[in-house]
């Protein structure tokens, strides 16, 4: 029952925070041929930058704001494709570390998983536009290293709080047509239109914006040219715009969660699909009260009816700042060798069987060392807020079951962060209907039910 006093709670906290935003465009003639049907290889021009956002984050030692000497965390967020090899995952997460002095699990990289990217696998120097790509990664590496750093010096006290929104742009892409599993909008089939908003502020003024969405940025594809953020694009500069900070986006779980509308050259669909996310967050954010606030019932006023008072209040926030980084050990599949594939796949167009080819012989490498594998998730816990990540691609389930598991705190799942492993992570019903996403990982059935009983259980430990 309401009592007197009551308040709406606002998950939030109180710490110090510092925001650092970089451009990483690549350079054009770059290789981006991220699809098969692609009957080209390197980008001809570009649609919208491409940005790299850094915030940091460090308990800010009690309500006074004075620091604890609590180790600071950074969150980075880049417009990018998805890492090919461990390798050069590695070797931009190393110079981050070894630029900032941060211990490994107190830095999460994390992508956008736009695949109107520049390809991240220096491994293709030999390929057209492949030249292009080592010197781009030591690019990324250097302003992801610079950004860090900057929104480390900028530390100082904020309010980080959370919102949640919805947004239609994203459905379900499991279609089933005539016994064959596609990739495409499965009318039938619910997604998950959850659009967790962090509205992070300093002295009532807007530091950043954080924007936590799961859907496949796969409007754009084979017949586009240009590097493009995709729908993430739009939505930032729509969201910039009114706010007047920066956008850190956060894939979520998005295994199975795609635009209705995609696999088109039409930049004008991206930035539609990036207009509707972007109207969301900003109809998130208005739904917060003012900073540092919360509604509480304050009493009655008789009227024609008794009218009950809810009105905005000074609060304060949890300060706790808590970080975790294990590892859950999964089951493989009996992988078959690369010739195998390569005969499984003879009759389908040489492009597509080439790209299918490079594709699992780069999962494998640096991941896959024995019957099982290491898949390593980090949990950082921010006041009010938890943030899940890891490396690979999973289903929604796994945000929408810890969410519901710990509903008093905003619940973050980023998928694409960090690595090893970079691999999907699918429901155990698209093994059973032969999706595409269950005969490309080289996980076990089971595998996401795994991650999500690890992550609730490293999430029980910090809040």
């Amino acid at each position: 029952m309401t009592g007197l006093n009551e308040r709406i709670p606002v998950p939030a906290a109180d710490l110090e925070a510092g925001v650092a935003r970089r451009m990483i465009d690549p350079p054009i003639g770059i290789r981006a041929r991220n699809w098969g049907p692609a009957d080209w290889n390197a980008s001809e021009g570009q649609h919208r930058h491409m940005t790299l956002t850094a915030v940091a984050f460090r308990s800010a030692g009690g309500l006074d704001g004075a620091s604890d000497g609590d180790e600071p965390v950074v969150l980075i967020t880049a417009d990018a494709t998805w890492w090919r090899r461990v390798a050069d995952e590695i070797g931009v997460r190393s110079a981050v570390l070894a630029a900032t002095g941060l211990p490994p699990e107190r830095l999460i990289i994390s992508l956008s998983h736009t695949h109107a990217g520049p390809v991240l696998c220096a491994a293709d120097t030999h390929l057209e536009g492949g030249e292009l790509i080592p010197g781009y990664l030591e690019h990324f590496a250097a302003q992801a290293s610079d950004a860090a750093r900057e929104a480390l010096d900028a530390l100082a006290p904020a309010r980080l709080e959370w919102a949640v929104g919805r947004c239609s742009l994203a459905g379900n892409r499991e279609l089933t047509l005539d016994g064959r599993a596609l990739v495409a909008f499965a009318p039938e089939e619910t997604a998950d239109d959850t659009v967790l908003v962090g509205r992070l502020t300093r002295d009532g003024a807007a530091l950043a914006t954080i924007v936590n969405y799961a859907c496949h940025p796969t409007t754009l594809s084979w017949q586009n040219r240009l590097i493009s953020p995709d729908y993430v694009g739009a939505m930032r500069d729509l969201v910039e715009d009114a706010t007047g900070a920066p956008v850190a986006f956060l894939q979520g779980a998005s295994g199975e969660l795609a635009p209705r509308e995609q696999y088109t050259g039409d930049l004008a669909v991206a930035d539609r699909h990036g207009s509707s996310l972007g109207h969301a967050v900003l109809a998130a954010l208005a739904s917060l009260p003012v900073p540092g606030t919360a509604l509480q019932l304050t009493g009655v006023v008789e009227s024609g009816a008794p009218l009950g008072m809810w009105q905005a209040t000074p609060v304060a926030a949890d300060t706790a700042v808590a970080v975790v980084n294990a590892a859950v050990e999964l089951d493989l599949v009996d992988l078959p060798s690369l010739d195998e594939l390569a005969e499984q796949w003879a009759d389908i167009d040489a492009r597509s069987r080439e790209e299918r080819l490079l594709r699992a012989r780069n999962l494998r490498e640096g991941y896959i060392d024995g019957p099982t594998v290491q898949h390593p998730v980090w949990v950082w816990r921010l006041g009010g807020a938890v943030l899940v990540a890891h490396p690979g691609e999973a289903y929604s389930h796994l945000q929408t079951a810890l969410r519901a598991r710990f509903a008093d705190h905003a619940v973050v799942v980023a998928n694409l962060s960090n690595g090893p492993g970079f691999v999907y992570l699918p429901s155990d019903d698209a093994y059973e209907r032969g999706a595409y996403q269950a005969w490309q990982t080289p996980l076990a059935a089971g595998s996401l039910a795994r991650l999500e009983g690890h992550a609730a259980d490293l999430i029980a430990s910090v809040v």
